[in-house]
């Protein structure tokens, strides 16, 4: 016998549920239905952090802004260039001179009537603290100079002028005979209005004598660096050789310039 399974289906109608038929169930009254209402609150921006107030902590945490800070070259070339803050003796004045090799240039200043003191050094230049060493590269652009401390009651700036003039050649551009380099240039370096006025007048009498143009630099005085003891008075504590030149007022006994 053959047994054949059958399957039924079923369609069933349901009532189409309706709006109309939602209000009339229950006696038809109402049916109310919960409603879901969403708030929108109005978008409140928050004031940004100010970088004064992020830096702070930022700062404190090890990560802020810093200032910066002027490079060690930078802060070196400012104080270089910076007016020579020191001060003569009372009742004196300063003046400062180049004219190539410091060694002769102080010797030739020592003799003059009125002068107290002197000192060779470097100046103009952007390095702080230089050495001999330093300056002789040529990179540092310092002159060397002969810092002359004078009494003005005993010895006028234009004294000095004139011995200036007669101890060197103006007209060689950084060079003094065999001396060679930007560091043995010609140069006055004034301190007041009143010495930097003489020098251009004494440069333009100057000037008539000769038959080149002088080369000599006219600045203002900047930061004095007293050159290495051994400089000091070179010529006076005999030089090279050890004979010593005299260093007595008015005295015009040839400058041997390397002893």
């Amino acid at each position: 016998m053959l047994l054949l399974k059958t399957t039924t289906t079923t369609t069933v109608s349901l009532p189409l549920l309706t709006i109309s038929s939602l209000l009339n169930h229950h006696n038809n009254k109402p049916t109310s239905f919960p409603l879901t209402t969403t708030t929108t609150k109005p978008l409140t921006l928050r004031r940004p952090t100010t970088p004064k107030i992020m830096n702070s902590w930022l700062g404190k945490l090890g990560f802020g802004t810093r200032t910066p800070a002027l490079s060690s070259t930078d802060q070196s070339s400012s104080i270089a260039q910076g007016p020579d803050d020191d001060v003569p003796a009372p009742g004196q004045q300063f003046a400062q001179f180049g004219a190539g090799c410091f060694w002769g240039v102080e010797l030739a200043f020592q003799r003059v009537p009125g002068v107290t003191k002197t000192e060779v050094g470097y100046t103009q230049g952007f390095m702080d603290n230089p050495t001999y060493n330093d300056i002789c590269t040529g990179t540092t652009n310092h002159s060397e100079v002969v810092r002359v401390q004078y009494d003005p009651k005993e010895c006028g700036y234009e004294t000095l002028l004139d011995c200036f003039w007669e101890r060197h050649d103006p007209t060689t551009l950084n060079r003094q005979g065999n001396d060679v380099g930007t560091q043995y240039r010609s140069g006055i370096y004034f301190y007041t209005p009143e010495q930097e006025k003489a020098a251009k007048e004494s440069m333009e009498k100057h000037q008539q004598k000769l038959n080149r143009n002088i080369v000599t630099e006219i600045l203002p005085a900047k930061k004095f660096y007293r050159a290495e003891e051994y400089h000091q008075q070179y010529l006076e504590k005999g030089g090279r050789f050890g004979f010593r030149q005299s260093t007595e007022k008015g005295c015009n006994d040839p400058i041997r310039c390397y002893g």
